[in-house]
């Protein structure tokens, strides 16, 4: 199993917002600091707004802030904000053709392992991901 890119981004933009402690931060400069294209940032972010994790100001001085406190932001939950399906084989997906479904013991088996990696992945916050500004390699802001 592998997160989509998209999850990713978005694991690094709200571990970049939290890092600024309330300092607003740009698409602009976040598509910069983790070098990926603006169009990606956009969505992203358009995305953790929609779901309540980021807040977004309009305006020549605006910017994205975290929405919630980073201890408020479970990893599971913005995980399955991202990602699309966990569809992990044909049996778990609507119109599954597959003959032996009545009878086979995977689909069981990858529910309990996709279980397990939801709840360990519940037991964490964007507080436990939290880093310091210098480590994105830029310096706070004055």
């Amino acid at each position: 199993m592998r997160l989509m890119t998209f999850t990713d981004y978005a694991l690094r933009l709200l571990m970049y917002a939290a890092a600024q402690e309330g300092r607003l931060i740009t698409i602009e400069e976040t598509a910069e600091v983790f070098n990926i294209s603006l169009g990606h940032v956009k969505k992203v972010a358009h995305t953790l707004a929609r779901a309540g994790y980021l807040k977004a100001v309009r305006g020549r001085m605006g910017g994205l802030t975290l929405a919630l406190p980073p201890e408020k932001i479970r990893l599971g939950d913005v995980i399955r904000t991202t990602e699309p399906d966990f569809a992990m084989a044909e049996c778990f997906a609507p119109g599954n053709q597959c003959i032996i479904t009545r009878h086979c013991r995977m689909r069981g088996i990858l529910h309990e392992g996709l279980d397990a990696f939801h709840a360990v992945l519940d037991k964490y916050t964007l507080a436990d991901l939290m880093l310091r500004p210098k480590d994105f390699g830029i310096r706070p802001a004055a």
